[in-house]
């Protein structure tokens, strides 16, 4: 009795071990070693073998589970690249002059030249959607959820990836960021703030956002990804183009372990003012991750853009090198 007993145990504690090292390994940023296994264990040929695979794997090679489910950080060797707009406005971007199906295409042939040029790097593509957009007062017009929603499968459909930006106005941060969270569900669903247009006078002055609102906007969303259990890293974007912008910025914080903070170089204007506005963002150590946004010629009177726009080679010299592309 006693000797079925202690069998029973080890069963047990043989059991309890190895599933805890089947799991595969998180690539987060922090890491702890993992727990040595019950020594009887090691002298088996396969958990020896799993071990030795383990640790032979870099942190940024995707384990099987990671491969299956799209969970990879994708910002660790992929390079996104974005078209900006609103589907029901041409004014408000090149996303709303074209189909999703164009659209679609001429990112594919724009991926291709960065590819080009980019060392080797993967290109992913993506739709980026003025989700909330600021009317004069400061109240927010919300975009239409089907045509939302076709745009996100839709990009399904095709290994795309969807930003829904919101423009604030009047609105707390946080809460304007609350509106989008259930939209994560979508596992290509990323999020974005813009602090130009937290204002109640819409082209008229800029609008600006503090640190303090950037970190308690990513604690709310890593919190929404937790308790929802929603897979993989999902971004939140910052955009800036004027100090004024982001006050106390060096009060912000990033490396949250599934919300990525990407710094977004916006406005337009010359090469050398549009360099200038990035030295000023490369500034924030704090916040790694950069994005540049760049400004076609839209022909509509008015409308500034980007003369002569940066090509794609010009664009990587950056530094840091920019790993979020967007175009206006």
């Amino acid at each position: 009795m006693i000797r079925k007993s202690l069998l029973l145990i080890f069963g047990i504690l043989t059991a309890t071990v190895g599933a805890q090292i089947a799991e595969p390994i998180l690539p987060i940023v922090q890491y702890r070693a993992a727990p040595e296994p019950f020594p009887a264990l090691l002298f088996t040929d396969t958990i020896k073998a799993q071990k030795e695979q383990s640790v032979a794997r870099p942190y940024w090679v995707p384990t099987e589970e990671e491969e299956r489910t799209h969970t990879l950080p994708l910002l660790l060797n992929t390079d996104v690249l974005a078209y900006y707009g609103h589907p029901a406005s041409s004014l408000m971007g090149i996303l709303g002059r074209h189909s999703k199906e164009e659209i679609h295409d001429q990112l594919q042939v724009l991926a291709e030249e960065y590819k080009a040029v980019n060392g080797g790097r993967d290109v992913i593509t993506a739709f980026y959607i003025i989700y909330g957009t600021v009317h004069p007062g400061g109240a927010i017009g919300i975009i239409n959820e089907e045509m939302l929603l076709s745009y996100i499968e839709y990009a399904l459909d095709h290994t795309m990836l969807v930003f829904i930006d919101h423009q604030i106005g009047k609105y707390d941060p946080v809460d304007s960021l609350k509106t989008m969270l259930p939209y994560l569900k979508y596992p290509n669903v990323h999020l974005a703030l813009d602090p130009e247009w937290r204002t109640t006078r819409p082209m008229q002055e800029i609008g600006m956002v503090t640190g303090a609102e950037i970190n308690a906007a990513q604690k709310v969303m890593e919190e929404y990804i937790r308790e929802q259990k929603l897979p993989g890293d999902r971004m939140l974007v910052i955009h800036q183009f004027r100090y004024s912008m982001i006050q106390n910025r060096s009060q912000v914080k990033s490396g949250l372990s599934t919300v990525r903070l990407v710094l977004c170089a916006d406005g337009f204007g010359s090469p050398a003012a549009k360099r200038g506005s990035y030295e000023y963002n490369a500034l924030a150590t704090n916040i790694p991750i950069k994005g540049f946004k760049l400004f076609y010629n839209s022909g509509i009177r008015g409308a500034g853009y980007d003369h002569p726009l940066l090509v794609p080679e010009e664009v990587y010299a950056l530094n840091p090198r920019p790993s979020l592309i967007m175009y206006q």
